[in-house]
Formats: C-alpha cells, sequence, structure tokens
C-alpha cells in the first residue's frame, strides 16, 4: 500500500545521488519516514447519553475501560465536553468522545462549531437503540461541512441476548436484519437519503459489521491516511492483519534505503550502530500494532477468559511478547541467516539503480531489507495464530 507521495521522493533521493549528495538524500528518507510516522488521523465519536461512545472509544484503541487511560464508561452521560483520547501507540491518532447532542444547549450547527468541526477527518454516530432527530439533524450539518460520518448501532450483543431469552425460536441472522432495516428505515423517514448502518458491539469487534466500518473508513479516506488507520485498528481478523502487514511492508524499502545511506558514511562502525537502533523501534512497531506485546496479550486473555501461557504457547517466533532490543534482533539474525542470505532483493535493486554502484550501501540496504522482512512475517504469522486461537479455531498453519 504505497503512499502517493512516493513516486516524487523516489525522484528527489536519485537526483541527490546523481549528484553524489548521499547526506541530502538520506535527509529527505528520513524526512519522509518521520512524516508517515506523523500523519494526524482524528476521528469524532458522538451520540446521545449512554450510546457507548466512550466504550467504543477504549475499544477501537485496544483500552480495557478499567484503564487510567481509558474515557469513563456508565450509564449516565460522563462526556460533558470534547475529550481527546490519542491511541496508546500511535499517539498521532485520536479519537474524541464528544458530548451528545442532546447534552448541550446548541443547535446542531452550533454544535459542530462548539466541537470544532474542522480538525476531524470524519464522525461516527453512534446509537444504542435507534437514531433520533438530534442524530440526524447533525449528520445532515455535517454533510453540510463537507465531512464524512457513518452511523453505528451499538450494544448489538445485549439486542441479541435479549431477543433470544424472549423469543420462542430466535434466529440470529434474522434479527441482527431486523435491527439494521428498522435504523435504516428509521433515519429515512427523518430525511437521510441511503443510510448505511452499522451494527456493531464493542465487546466484540470481531463480529458483526466492525469489519464493514473499516473498509468504507479506510476506502473514504485520503490515501494518504489510510495507513495511520490501519496501524491503529484493532487487529481483529485476518484481512485487518494482511492490510497492516501490506502497509508496515510498504515502509521497509525506505527503511533499506537509509541504512544504504548510513553505511556510505566514511565513519567506522556507524551503520551497524544505527542499523540496530532503527531495527529494534522498528520491530516495537510491528509488535504494537500487532497486539503482540505482552500488555495487549492480557488484555485479550482476560477478554477470552483463555489462560495467558496458552495464548503464548501458539506463537513460534522470538519476538512476540518479550522486550524487544538489540541484542534479541541480533539472534534474530543469526537465526536466520541461512534464509536471509537466499532472499531476493529485487526490490531494492529496482528501488534505486545507482545504490547498486556502491557494494557497502548495496549490502546494507539488501541486509535491512531482509531483516524487516523476516521479522514483519514471523510477527504477522504470530498474530494470525494468536487471533484463531482466541477465537476457537485452529492454529495449524
Amino acid at each position: 500500500m504505497d503512499n502517493p507521495y512516493d513516486h516524487e521522493l523516489n525522484e528527489e533521493i536519485a537526483e541527490a545521488l546523481k549528484n553524489n549528495d548521499a547526506a541530502s538524500a538520506a535527509a529527505k528518507v528520513q524526512e519522509y519516514l518521520e512524516k508517515q510516522d506523523n500523519i494526524p488521523l482524528n476521528i469524532a465519536i458522538t451520540g446521545e447519553s449512554g450510546s457507548g461512545k466512550s466504550t467504543f472509544v477504549n475499544a477501537f484503541r485496544g483500552v480495557d475501560n478499567k484503564d487510567e487511560s481509558a474515557a469513563p464508561t456508565g450509564c449516565v452521560e460522563t462526556t460533558m465536553e470534547v475529550t481527546a483520547y490519542p491511541h496508546p501507540n500511535y499517539p498521532k491518532v485520536t479519537l474524541w468522545d464528544l458530548p451528545g447532542i442532546g447534552t448541550t444547549n446548541f443547535p446542531a450547527s452550533k454544535y459542530l462549531e462548539h466541537v470544532g468541526f474542522e480538525k476531524f477527518d470524519f464522525f461516527i454516530i453512534i446509537s444504542a437503540d435507534r437514531f433520533r432527530e438530534n442524530d440526524v439533524k447533525l449528520a445532515q450539518e455535517i454533510q453540510k461541512m463537507g465531512k464524512k460520518f457513518y452511523f453505528v448501532r451499538s450494544k448489538i450483543d445485549h439486542n441479541l441476548r435479549d431477543e433470544e431469552r424472549s423469543q420462542r425460536e430466535f434466529n440470529k441472522e434474522k434479527t441482527l436484519e431486523r435491527i439494521r432495516q428498522n435504523c435504516v428505515q428509521g433515519l429515512q423517514k427523518q430525511g437521510v437519503e441511503s443510510p448505511k448502518v452499522f451494527l456493531i458491539s464493542s465487546f466484540d469487534l470481531h463480529l458483526y459489521d466492525f469489519q464493514l466500518l473499516e473498509e468504507i473508513m479506510e476506502r473514504e479516506l485520503p490515501a494518504h491516511k489510510r495507513n495511520a488507520l490501519l496501524f491503529a485498528i484493532p487487529a481483529i481478523n485476518l484481512e485487518i492483519i494482511n492490510k497492516k502487514k501490506e502497509a508496515f511492508h510498504s515502509k521497509i524499502k525506505y527503511y533499506g534505503l537509509s541504512s544504504a545511506l548510513v553505511a556510505s558514511a566514511p565513519i567506522p562502525g556507524l551503520s551497524i550502530a544505527a542499523d540496530l537502533t532503527m531495527l529494534v523501534d522498528v520491530v516495537i512497531e510491528y509488535q504494537n500494532g500487532f497486539g503482540l506485546d505482552s500488555k495487549s496479550l492480557q488484555k485479550l486473555a482476560d477478554g477470552t477468559h483463555l489462560p495467558l501461557n496458552d495464548i503464548r504457547a501458539v506463537m513460534t517466533s522470538p519476538l512476540a511478547a518479550t522486550e524487544i532490543s538489540k541484542e534479541l534482533i541480533i539472534k534474530v539474525i543469526s537465526m536466520s541467516a541461512g534464509e536471509l542470505a537466499l532472499m531476493a532483493a529485487e526490490e531494492g535493486l529496482r528501488f534505486i539503480p545507482l545504490i547498486g554502484t556502491v557494494a557497502a550501501m548495496t549490502a546494507s540496504y539488501i541486509s535491512t531489507y531482509n531483516i524487516l522482512s523476516t521479522c514483519l512475517n514471523m510477527l504477522a504469522e504470530d498474530a494470525q495464530k494468536v487471533l484463531k486461537k482466541a477465537l476457537g479455531l485452529s492454529t495449524s498453519v
């Protein structure tokens, strides 16, 4: 999933290398990587009191409701002012818990001014039963402002449980479709054309419509912000894991090039030291992005009531659920030496043909590219196994 600005950057790097200006090329690569890590994504969550806004904010961020960094939850309105909740691993991705429009003295148009609508990339309007007049007015005003919005019908797990207890012949799919159609028809009667409603349980994001919501959010975001969404979103199914892997992989060539340019510097040992520091930072990002850090795995164990040791047992790489260090990266490199030697570096040699003229740069590029690819593959495979274990599926490959 390459960034649309890749081509322009590649041309600038190639031009710098033609002029034998490796320092300038290195600066452009570093600037690009820093920019990618600092793309802001601001998601507004709104709805009436008790709709489950704060619980959704916490679930999206992978934070337990009892965590000290969690948005406060309750059966009454707990959000009276606009409150920012940065993602714990991707702080530039922020979910904003907005006060329910029914709890303020502002009409819909003034409400958007009050909460500062300009900074939000899109809005998610949440309801625990049916969408009311305030929700519709807000959606219409958001549309006038040229922003995207999505209707989320929350607490679906509660509804299904109640329906199952009260019906003699319970049918889950029919019940879900009836809830969806009731919401759609209610919005249409209030003047919303072709509304899309997503049924979600914040306690079970892998069920119901969260995947559909993720797909449409991703599709309708500007291209340069899609990876920010993918990195931050919980790894709740195999498709999202694969998307995350693709997004992470799209940056590896730039880490390789950065390593190659450092290798061209006439300072003994600089490339090795810089490479190890960079490798540790990048692999930590992979670990966090796939939810394979110790804290995320403990939260998964608590949520699924599976023993943590059972979850750990399905992981085969040495990189999951442990502290990533330079020593561990060196261990992985030594374990994978044969595999790394055999891996192709065609993309690297195509990426900037000029780096092939300097043996040290080429070797450094290939080494970094292959090491990160290997680490990424290891962690993505473990993420798939952990997900299957959590869902009660076979973890055999």
